[in-house]
């Protein structure tokens, strides 16, 4: 594997793994603060995440490590200054993207790659995006992909470019991101970066699942479907909102009749990323059944919310990327991690084959700029 990775904003690895896929990339370091994730990285990859990147410590020991690409899943933050122009030790500590530009800045890796939710390019009226582009490109001189310069020498670009959705990346989820992929200029030369493509990969030619009804495990256990007063209560919630003119409230997304369907948005919170997404999977004996848990009798309409296993589906973790030669899957969670970390875990992690997609993009760049001998 000819080129390394550093892992920051870790969670349970899912961008460090889209790009162990190409066969390319190998990681080096990791930096994850949340407990739980960690547990699950360590068992994942069999390496201690437990870093925290905005520690000296922890740039230091990156300033001694070489490596090729800096990879992030970076939280959405708003910013309090334009740019980084007065320097990185004048900025707000609390913002994790300037530590990672610092961190861009004291090792120049080859080429760095960031995702983060859709509505960062709308974020603060466009200002948090477009501070984070400017200190990509005329900051830390780094060639963003999506990103020219107009006659007058300013930035361009259009922020759709930037967002891609898992449900063209063959997974039946609704889940549009926004991903930048950015090559040292210093390294590589203005001239030399012209020869790359300018667009990310808005699709991919094949997919794990003709829709969601594929990929659902049904027939479920009885503790995921929802009690009947519970049900009721977003029932009535859901027609209080239409009323309005809202579209709020809970979705069954496999309601017979829709052809092909797909999932919504799963989220690290789980809760409405829960309720969006409740499944029709009717079975004898579940209606009227007494759960501990619940407060009231299990629903007649059939209705559960997903499985942790679903959404590992839905993110590519189960059922592909941990699939070795043979068809047999090693993904699972150490003992310690609850049911409600499952879901925050794959709610907070990225969608697998769409980082893989990006992975092998980024491979193309490194041929065409001469990093790899073309085949």
């Amino acid at each position: 594997m000819p080129f390394t990775t550093i892992d920051l904003c870790a969670g349970i690895g899912g961008i460090r793994k889209g790009f162990e896929l190409t066969g390319y990339f190998t990681n080096l370091m990791a930096a994850e603060i949340d407990r739980y994730a960690c547990m699950t990285y360590q068992h994942l990859y069999g390496e201690d995440a437990n870093n925290d990147l905005t520690s000296e410590e922890f740039k230091a020991a990156l300033d001694e490590l070489h490596y090729d690409v800096l990879l992030a899943g970076f939280p959405c933050q708003t910013f309090s200054r334009a740019g980084l122009e007065e320097g990185f030790d004048n900025e707000e500590k609390g913002v994790i993207f300037n530590h990672i530009a610092e961190i861009i800045q004291r090792t120049r890796p080859r080429a760095v790659f960031l995702e983060n939710v859709d509505n960062l390019v709308r974020h603060d009226k466009g200002n948090t995006f477009r501070i984070i582009i400017h200190t990509l490109e005329e900051v830390l001189n780094y060639k963003v992909i999506g990103v020219n310069y107009n006659i007058l020498g300013e930035l361009s670009y259009n922020g759709k470019d930037f967002i891609r959705n898992s449900r063209n990346f063959g997974i039946p989820q609704n889940r549009p991101r926004t991903y930048l992929m950015a090559f040292d200029r210093q390294r590589y030369g203005t001239d030399a970066l012209l020869g790359i493509e300018n667009l990310l990969p808005i699709e991919n030619d094949w997919y794990l699942y003709e829709d969601l009804n594929e990929l659902l495990e049904f027939h479920a256990e009885p503790k995921y479907y929802m009690a009947s007063g519970y049900l009721d209560t977003l029932i009535r919630h859901r027609e209080r909102e239409h009323k309005k003119g809202n579209g709020f409230g809970y979705r069954v997304v496999n309601e017979p009749g829709i052809e092909h369907p797909v999932a919504n948005t799963i989220m690290a919170t789980g809760g409405s990323g829960k309720e969006r997404n409740l499944v029709y999977d009717p079975q004898e004996g579940i209606a009227g059944m007494t759960v501990p848990t619940k407060k009231t009798v299990l629903n007649d309409r059939g209705i559960r919310v997903m499985t942790p296993r679903e959404w590992g589906k839905l993110q590519g973790f189960i059922n592909y990327a941990f699939l070795d030669e043979d068809g047999v899957d090693h993904f699972s969670f150490p003992p310690e991690v609850s049911p409600v970390q499952q879901y925050k875990q794959f709610g907070n992690s990225v969608t697998i084959p769409v980082i893989e997609t990006m992975a092998e993009f980024m491979v193309n760049c490194f041929r065409v700029l001469g990093d790899i001998p073309n085949e």
